[in-house]
């Protein structure tokens, strides 16, 4: 097994330098980071497409060019993201500097996944960069062509003297996550994730997990079910369904299953053609592996029926995009995230019935909602707890910078993208600084205690509950 010690013990000894403090430094890795991913965008989309036959289209919007975007909105705020922050403080500290000083945790191992191999690879590390961190980045092997690419990429335009790209397997990961780090941050499943955290936990390692898990979907009766099928069916076929925020099933009443079926049989059409085999803005699947796993979810439907699609190629590792009706929730492919070009219609009496189903499950990395009725979206909301939320849409709330992208229970913790990137990777520092003088009022707090001094102490740093109405312009103190 692969031994790391002397590469993270390389990298502390460079962090204590103050080196990757700097803002210069910082704000040059993320410039020459950007004149990589512009001046590769062709190899970066010939990689994707040999890893999982994603189209230029796909591979630009989803991978290079949602990378490149979000770390131009970090160089345009970095400047802002890492000033101190000043804080409101009692009367006791009326005359003392309080603020908040976001610093770099130190040597931090991101581990990326196969799915999105440069977007899950380098977002988090735009994050870790920004706020000044020695980065070790681990490419998932998974996707072959594009480790190899990132692996020669970065020395070539990064400080490799505080970045380093480690490939390899399951040996060199777990070597890897053997050593002391300052903070990891992992994407993939929760089963791994565990994996993760136990490791971490022997050093007390903070971490970011972003997992996954079967994120639902509910289609009310007062829907266009043509946009709702483009919606939903964009979402699901996506990366050919191998994206950690598709849609996973979707749940309708009984009336609105036969004509959303139809809707989204029409939806296929338009967007694949009779033959999606033959189309080239479909996806493969990643591996042998992964594709078995979905043949047997499709060998072992119970009560569910193929309403469109079902036909596989193991020789291309293609699975029709494929709508799955009247499926129960007890059945086979209910028990487990599906990530594929699998959909499965259940029907509910009501949406009370939906909010149950999601409750008594593990909390999902994200929800969707179509409705126009917005009673009903608020009950969703109020009622059942997710990473995120999108309303009459889907995946499109990843690619707001200013909206946290993360997990909650099993589906993961922390939160990245824009600023939550920078801070994921930041460590707020509290700061008081108090001068020498008035020590005559400062003395109150010394022994020997006194009903006087307590008196005067409780005074001066006592809060109070704040007043309503014409009274709260005197609430500053609060």
């Amino acid at each position: 097994m692969a031994n790391y010690t002397e590469l993270v013990s390389g990298l502390c000894q460079v962090f204590r330098s103050g080196k990757t403090k700097k803002f210069d430094w910082r704000f040059q890795q993320l410039t020459k980071m950007l004149k990589m991913l512009e001046e590769n965008k062709d190899k970066f989309c010939e990689a994707l497409k040999k890893d999982l036959n994603k189209s230029k289209m796909e591979a630009c919007l989803t991978e290079v060019d949602f990378c490149r975007n979000d770390l131009v909105y970090c160089m345009n705020n970095l400047n802002e993201w890492v000033k101190t922050e000043k804080v409101k403080k009692n009367f006791i500290n009326l005359m003392d500097t309080c603020y908040i000083k976001r610093e770099p945790f130190g040597v931090v191992l991101i581990i990326g996944a196969w799915n999105y191999p440069i977007q899950l690879t380098l977002l988090p590390m735009i994050g870790a960069i920004a706020a000044g961190n020695c980065v070790v980045l681990k490419p998932s092997e998974m996707a072959i062509a594009t480790a190899e690419l990132l692996e020669g990429l970065l020395p070539k335009y990064l400080d490799n003297e505080c970045i380093k790209c480690v490939n390899g397997g399951i040996p060199e990961t777990t070597a890897l996550l053997a050593e002391k780090w300052d903070y990891i941050f992992y994407t993939g499943n929760s089963a791994v994730g565990k994996i993760v955290m136990q490791a971490a936990a022997k050093h007390l390692t903070p971490v970011t997990l972003e997992l996954g898990g079967k994120s639902p979907v509910f289609v009310d009766d007062n829907c266009d079910l043509s946009i709702v099928a483009n919606r939903i069916l964009w979402g699901k076929c996506t990366n050919a369904g191998q994206t950690c925020i598709a849609p996973d099933y979707v749940m309708c009443k009984k009336e609105t299953q036969d004509s959303l079926a139809e809707a989204m049989k029409k939806t296929l059409r338009e967007f694949y053609s009779d033959n999606p085999a033959k189309s080239p803005d479909f996806g493969r699947i990643i591996n042998d592996r992964q594709f078995q796993r979905l043949k047997k979810i499709m060998d072992h439907l119970g009560g569910g029926k193929v309403a469109v699609g079902g036909e596989t190629d193991e020789t291309q590792r293609f699975i029709a995009p494929t709508i799955l009706t009247d499926v129960k929730f007890s059945d086979p492919i209910m028990q487990e995230e599906i990530f594929g070009p699998i959909l499965p219609i259940i029907t509910v009496q009501n949406e009370d019935e939906a909010i149950n189903f999601i409750l008594n499950h593990e909390k999902p990395l994200t929800m969707y909602i179509f409705s126009q009725n917005s009673t009903l979206i608020e009950k969703f909301l109020e009622s059942t707890s997710s990473g995120s939320v999108c309303v009459n849409d889907t995946l499109m709330q990843g690619s707001v910078p200013t909206l946290p992208f993360g997990g909650v229970g099993n589906s993961g913790t922390g939160a990245y993208h824009g600023k939550f990137s920078f801070d994921t990777f930041c460590h707020k520092r509290a700061v008081m600084e108090r001068g020498l003088r008035m020590e005559s009022v400062n003395s109150i707090r010394y022994p020997p205690c006194t009903e006087t001094k307590l008196n005067r102490l409780t005074w001066l740093s006592s809060r109070k509950p704040k007043t309503q109405g014409f009274f709260s312009y005197f609430n500053f103190w609060s």
